[in-house]
């Protein structure tokens, strides 16, 4: 089967391995249709982190079910499924407590938890940006989706990771209808975030970041765009609040935060936060942060390629905000999620701006791993063949997208390229 393959940093391949098959009896086996490139894929391909040269990418995976094992009684061949990253067994102690994102059971390290696929620290599991893809424990793992699971894969694809994420951060940080908060980060689960704050009844939500294309969707979905090349977020935010700040706020970046001119500091959101919340607030962090980072050392210091973060501890205690950390415990949020989908209250594929065939990864990750213009969300489908992209022009699902709005066709947030295309007369 075709795959992309980490081959040091800032090099991937497209090239064929061995096919993913059952090797347990609670195994399925998922024909890969979507498959996303997530910004914590950037931290492996810059060489970030310790991934393993000629491990396949990809943990934000979709996809209809081929073969099941013997003993997996509820998932179906024909199934279509999406697949949270976490990698959980559903009975260790972590599991029956709803921390799937720290199951004990999948961790082959006795002293780590947690295990999801094709990720640094993570497990042994190859991802998904491949033809097909091992799902250990399917019927746990697995998402069943409904019939307009096909036509809808560019908002259901979004469960696996980057949808749930952006909630967790609100729900550690504790927002409620009517709350003000703040975001910290306009990539794809900045902006997640901020939408899960809005679908929650937030009265306002900020966005900060330096990206002008990331800035402008957060505006288009009612959020207020902070420039954090022009202004300073916390005089923003304590200006708009009597000068008290937000009610809570969500980190989206993680340890490789910079400024506008490009200089990292892995404290500059957290401390940010500290800032910009009110006294006794809260502060959700879903951000990458690793105890080790490989190229610490030279783009900030040895103490943070050691992880260890310059916090603001003190101006954290005085204020007594509340702070939780952590990957998502993606089952908690993704079935109620998908819902929202199904209902027509949610279309997280507002962020979608490219999907392209799986032999095009390389430049794909090139792309999205510069920040280039219009790069918000890139999509791949494997199952399209000899890396041809879904959709027949060169136009980018954003820019279909657009033009759709302008002529006001109805149901475009969540149309894929070929729909778009078809729906346009092309």
């Amino acid at each position: 089967m075709k795959a992309a393959v980490y081959e040091g940093p800032r090099t991937v391949t497209v090239k064929d391995v061995p096919d993913a098959k059952i090797e347990h009896p609670a195994d399925i086996l998922v024909k890969i249709t979507t498959t996303n490139i997530c910004g914590s894929d950037l931290h492996m391909y810059e060489g970030r982190t310790s991934f393993e040269t000629g491990r396949t990418l990809g943990h934000e995976n979709l996809g209809q079910v081929v073969e099941v094992g013997d003993a997996v009684s509820k998932v179906k061949v024909g199934d279509w499924v999406v697949m949270p990253f976490n990698i959980a067994c559903g009975f260790c102690k972590q599991c029956e407590k709803g921390l799937t994102n720290y199951c004990l059971t999948m961790q082959p390290e006795p002293a780590l938890a947690g295990a999801a696929y094709g990720f640094a620290e993570m497990g042994p599991y190859q991802g998904g940006q491949a033809e097909l893809l091992r799902v250990p424990y399917g019927d746990f793992n697995a998402l069943r989706l409904g019939e307009d699971a096909a036509e809808r894969q560019l908002d259901y694809v979004m469960l696996a990771d980057i949808f749930p994420t952006g909630y967790h951060a609100t729900e550690m940080a504790g927002v409620a209808p009517g709350d003000q908060t703040i975001v910290y980060g306009a990539g794809p689960v900045g902006l997640m975030a901020a939408y899960s704050a809005i679908l929650k009844g937030a009265g306002r939500v900020w966005v900060a970041d330096h990206q002008p294309d990331r800035l402008r969707l957060a505006e288009e979905i009612g959020a207020i765009a902070i420039d954090t090349s022009e202004e300073d977020p916390a005089e923003v935010v304590k200006d708009a609040t009597l000068g008290l700040g937000a009610d809570n706020g969500c980190e989206c970046v993680g340890y490789q935060a910079h400024d506008p001119q490009g200089n990292e500091d892995a404290a500059l959101t957290i401390n940010g936060l500290i800032d910009t919340v009110r006294f006794t607030g809260g502060i959700g962090v879903v951000g990458v942060f690793l105890p080790e980072d490989p190229g610490g050392a030279e783009a900030q210091g040895e103490l943070e390629a050691q992880g260890k973060v310059p916090l603001d501890f003190g101006m954290l205690w005085f204020k007594g905000q509340r702070i939780g950390t952590g990957q998502a415990p993606v089952k908690r949020y993704n079935r109620a999620l998908r819902d929202l989908i199904a209902g027509g209250r949610a279309a997280p594929s507002f962020l979608v701006s490219h999907e392209l065939g799986l032999a095009e990864a390389p430049a794909a990750y090139e792309h999205f791993d510069r920040r280039d213009d219009g790069w918000t969300k890139v999509v791949m489908h494997p199952d399209t063949g000899n890396g041809a992209t879904a959709g027949s022009s060169h136009r980018t699902t954003a820019e279909l997208r657009r033009e759709a709005r302008e002529k006001g066709l109805e149901g475009r947030s969540h149309m894929n390229k070929r729909q778009l295309e078809e729906a346009l007369g092309r």
